[in-house]
């Protein structure tokens, strides 16, 4: 076995590498402008020490390996500086960049499609990779001061700043300032600049709670990609976009690391569930930063993060529509990543659904809970990322039938949803008289669901007005849980229809002691208890009943709360939401989650300070103060979507599927 070491130094910055383990010859492929467009500079490659040294200032490089085995060093990656500058006298604020100049290096790449395979990478040699990346930062001149600004501080210099981006757009966004910064809100910035993670002198993330007197941190001193999404969006809402580029750009990295559990590696593209800064013993007594990612070989349960991906494509596209920085989902390596992603979610396989099938634990409820099948979280997050992709992937013939299989998906995923997840009192009692061992093409009860499994709290529970989507759907089952991430993604994401959206809010402005209580929100609705508690989570002791996963209240789905409200101009409710995490959150220190079944204690294990709580009380409270950058986050109905017909049974001589009579009912 052989150990590569690739070490870059940069100006004033301390030095970091990753470090693999190969079992093969590495390959190192040098594009030929490399050399043309660093004049002054020296770039080595040392063949006896296997070792890259870099003397100039760079943001990123990478060499390439084969495909499960890659190595990148980002010595100093400050893709972009933010600064906010407040006029005193004027009152607005001044939100600016320094120009960042880079340019991208990769080696020659080519496209082969085929019906099955969506788009395949394939590099000279027969390595299937990424490409070389090497960018530069010029400093605009324009930048008054050296200090730089912590993030999400403003700074004071009553003074404008001017900045030319690299697409020649806008130089200066004005935001206005309406107000004064309450205490709580200026402590939970606080908090949030506190917890980010250093990486090679630039900020890469947030760890997940930094609670000063947890003497076992566990992997809440890690950056998780799901965590770190409400920290993003308080960034990016705050004129702060460089931690964000950082992050989704280490993320990808770290993508194609090499990961094995018991000698079995999952399919290329899965994204890590959280990665971690390490210091680690050079010779000459010097110390060095490596990045250390978890891809679920060190989970609870070892259980693969699906969600990590979804998210890192809507967090993508939430940093475009922000920032207005289109160039980094344009570029090859993100381009890559983002299909590879896709290719994996959209891989055949047995399945008979559109929705994608996944394990008990693959997401925010990431302990045994009863949701291995297709549950609902997942699904409104793979339909996010779906859409998503379609707005930034560049559309040629190397993608195209890419682009195909995800209007598909979209379509019959869009419908699956809407038609056999939504319940309300005519569906339940609709179910309730349900035939079943239907035999044959035109049944009614098409997944053969039981009447009996109607649990006796949902007959007296479901109101007269509203009602939502299931948490789980499978053959001979149904689960009439309310799952709140899934429902509230569902409305910002347009899963639903707009009927249904407003319905999804109508039933919990209804329920509202139930599912908001005295701490917003349940991450579902009622808790597992007694025998179903024992055989379903297995007698989890974290997960009792009203605690944790299992009834718990989240305070970090405050901020999706609020963009479903937003998004359906139900303000009030993200009002009354917000109003009462303000009164507890910064009393009791942040909490991860509370128990009972009103949500009236500080959860039993639940970590204090923890990032995304803060984050998402001051995500909610930045959208509902900018209903424009609010607008950028959400999809409005896509109503071609519904035009798209992709089941088979129309080019048969079997009959025409449904979905043409049923479209009319899904509209209302």
């Amino acid at each position: 076995m052989n150990t590569i070491s690739i070490i870059g130094n940069s100006t004033m910055k301390p030095s970091c590498r990753f470090l693999i383990s190969t079992k093969s010859p590495v390959f190192f492929k040098h594009h030929h402008s490399l050399t043309n467009n660093l004049s002054g500079n020296q770039f080595k490659f040392d063949k006896t020490k296997r070792s890259l040294a870099c003397s100039f200032r760079i943001l990123g490089f990478r060499t390439i390996f084969n495909e499960a085995q890659k190595s990148f060093c980002v010595p100093n990656i400050s893709f972009g500086q933010s600064r906010l500058i407040t006029g005193g006298s004027r009152g607005i604020s001044v939100v600016a960049s320094v120009a960042s100049q880079f340019r991208e290096f990769s080696t020659s790449v080519e496209t082969r499609v085929n019906d099955k395979n969506f788009e395949r990478i394939f590099v000279q040699n027969g390595i299937n990779v990424k490409p070389l990346v090497v960018e530069r930062i010029d400093k605009d001149e324009n930048v008054l001061g050296d200090e730089e600004p912590r993030l999400g501080v403003l700074v004071d210099d009553g003074e404008s700043v001017n900045r030319e981006d690299l697409d020649g757009g806008q130089g200066v966004e004005i935001v206005s300032t309406k107000r004064e910064e309450s205490d709580i809100e200026k402590e939970a910035w606080k908090l949030l600049n506190d917890a980010v993670v250093m990486y090679c002198g630039s900020p890469v993330g947030t760890v997940a709670a930094n609670d000063p007197g947890d003497k076992m941190p566990l992997n809440y001193d890690q950056v998780f990609v799901r965590d770190f999404v409400p920290s993003a969006l308080a960034f990016l809402l705050r004129g702060e976009g460089e931690i964000v580029k950082n992050f989704l750009l280490h993320a990808l990295q770290l993508q194609s690391w090499e990961k094995t559990v018991d000698c079995y590696s999952p399919g290329q593209g899965l994204m890590p569930a959280s990665f971690k800064v390490r210091t680690v013993p050079l010779d000459d007594n010097k110390l060095e930063e490596v990045l250390d990612p978890d891809f679920g070989e060190s989970a609870i349960g070892r259980v693969a993060p699906v969600d990590s991906g979804l998210w890192w494509i809507i967090l993508l596209r939430a940093y475009g529509k922000l920032t207005g920085d289109y160039a980094l989902q344009e570029r090859v390596d993100v381009q890559t990543g983002m299909k590879l992603i896709l290719n994996l979610c959209l891989a055949d396989g047995f399945d008979m659904f559109p929705s994608l099938l996944v394990t008990d634990g693959s997401c925010m409820i990431d302990r045994r809970m009863g949701i291995h099948g297709h549950p609902l979280e997942i699904q409104a997050l793979f339909y996010s990322a779906l859409r998503s992709s379609r707005e930034m992937l560049v559309v040629n013939d190397g993608s195209k039938n890419l682009v195909r299989a995800i209007n598909n998906r979209l379509s019959a995923l869009s419908f699956h949803i809407r038609e056999y997840y939504w319940v309300d009192m005519r569906k339940i009692n609709e179910i309730y008289r349900y035939k079943t061992e239907e035999y044959s093409t035109e049944a009614i009860n098409k997944f053969n669901i039981y009447p009996e499994q109607i649990p006796s709290w949902l007959m007296d529970w479901i109101p007269e007005e509203g009602g939502y989507l299931i948490g789980n759907l499978q053959p001979a089952h149904m689960d009439f849980r309310f799952f709140t991430l899934g429902n509230l993604w569902s409305v910002v994401s347009s899963l639903g229809t707009p009927k249904q959206n407003e319905s999804i809010l109508n039933m919990i402005e209804a329920k509202w002691d139930d599912l908001v209580g005295n701490m917003p929100l349940k991450i579902c609705y009622p808790a597992l208890e007694s025998e179903d508690w024992r055989i379903i989570t297995g007698s989890d002791p974290k997960n009792t009943p009203w605690s944790y996963h299992n009834g718990g209240s989240w305070p970090t789905l405050l901020w999706q709360f609020t963009l479903a409200c937003m998004k359906m101009n139900r303000m009030e409710l993200a009002h009354k939401a917000i109003a009462l995490a303000e009164k507890r959150l910064q009393a009791d220190h942040w909490p991860e989650y509370y128990d009972t079944r009103a949500g009236k204690f500080i959860g039993k294990q639940s970590r204090l300070y923890q990032t995304w709580t803060v984050a998402g009380f001051l995500t909610s409270k930045i959208l509902l103060e900018n209903p424009e950058k609010a607008a950028l986050l959400f999809w409005d109905e896509d109503y071609d979507l519904l035009e798209i017909c992709v089941c088979g049974l129309n080019t048969s001589g079997r009959k025409r599927c449904s979905r043409v009579a049923a479209k009319s009912q899904i509209l209302v």
